[in-house]
């Protein structure tokens, strides 16, 4: 099955169109977007949804965009997962990475997408295995199956793309959303010059700030604190981990949200000074009625 050549000029084109705004976003500085009572009535925070269609169109209308238009969106982590071509079995999440940039292009400023550890893989060529597959391969399959001799066209624009994409949402003075936390902050200060600067090939590779960043499971209170410290923060919101209820608070500064599951969680974040820990987790919400979920 491959589409018209039209199809994929259209969708080569989206994505780059999608990496422009996010580059000249007024909201962004550096590779950090901030969000402020100027700008914003309250953030919608989602995280891991590797190609989970039922999800991703549940949290669309959730968002309800057009009928809020001072409210944001963030998504991060698309890409490896959900359903797969017939028989050759290519991954079919590039398709979300397509409607991601869509998305960024019909909701300038309102749609953010953070870069994580499987998007930073497709940038860099970053093999990852699971469960026996190289989720990197059936992503591209994926594409071949999708577009065939356009796959060069469409991969350079989904490059560019992913290059554009911010490391941090800033909502306020107080809280953070990143993909993950890097680990011992706490034993050596982290680089947090690439929040502000141009990135480049070293923060991308293996052992490299960007790729500390977003591949980091440390959730212990110590590091929590010591990169609040170095950023000005109070509280981190990020993705990454599995939570088997859809969130997980495992240290005073951080909530963990997941919504690769049918017990799959968002945020919705007031824009209101002085939010505690406790607020933030009140704010947390089921994207499926729990009794329906909970039918055999």
């Amino acid at each position: 099955m491959c589409v018209a050549a039209e199809v994929a000029q259209k969708t080569a084109e989206s994505y780059q169109e999608a990496g422009r705004i996010l580059r000249s976003s007024p909201l962004r500085k550096g590779n950090v977007v901030q969000l402020d009572k100027s700008n914003t009535e309250d953030v919608m925070v989602t995280a891991d949804l590797h190609g989970n269609r039922t999800n991703f169109r549940r949290i669309l209308e959730i968002a309800d965009l057009e009928a809020h238009p001072n409210r944001h969106l963030v998504f991060q982590e698309v890409c490896h997962g959900g359903p797969t071509y017939p028989k050759a079995g290519g991954c079919m999440s590039h398709l979300m990475l397509e409607d991601i940039a869509q998305l960024i292009v019909e909701f300038p400023n309102q749609v953010h997408f953070l870069i994580s550890n499987h998007e930073l893989a497709e940038l860099t060529d970053y093999p990852i295995m699971k469960g026996g597959k190289m989720l990197n391969l059936m992503f591209r399959c994926g594409m071949g199956q999708m577009y065939g001799d356009a796959v060069p066209m469409i991969r350079a624009a989904q490059v560019e793309f992913l290059a554009s994409l911010p490391i941090a949402i800033r909502i306020g003075k107080q809280i953070m959303v990143t993909h993950s936390l890097p680990k011992h902050c706490d034993a050596e200060p982290f680089d947090i010059s690439i929040f502000d600067r141009e990135l480049n090939a070293h923060d991308r590779s293996c052992g490299g700030s960007l790729h500390r960043m977003v591949w980091g499971r440390d959730f212990r209170q110590e590091n929590a604190d010591c990169l609040a410290k170095q950023l000005g923060i109070d509280l981190f919101i990020t993705g990454h981990e599995p939570c088997q209820y859809g969130f997980a608070s495992p240290n005073s500064r951080q909530i963990v949200l997941d919504c690769c599951s049918r017990l799959g969680k968002y945020m919705m974040i007031p824009m209101s000074d002085g939010l505690t820990q406790e607020d933030l987790l009140n704010r947390i919400h089921s994207l499926h009625d729990p009794m329906l979920v909970a039918a055999p």
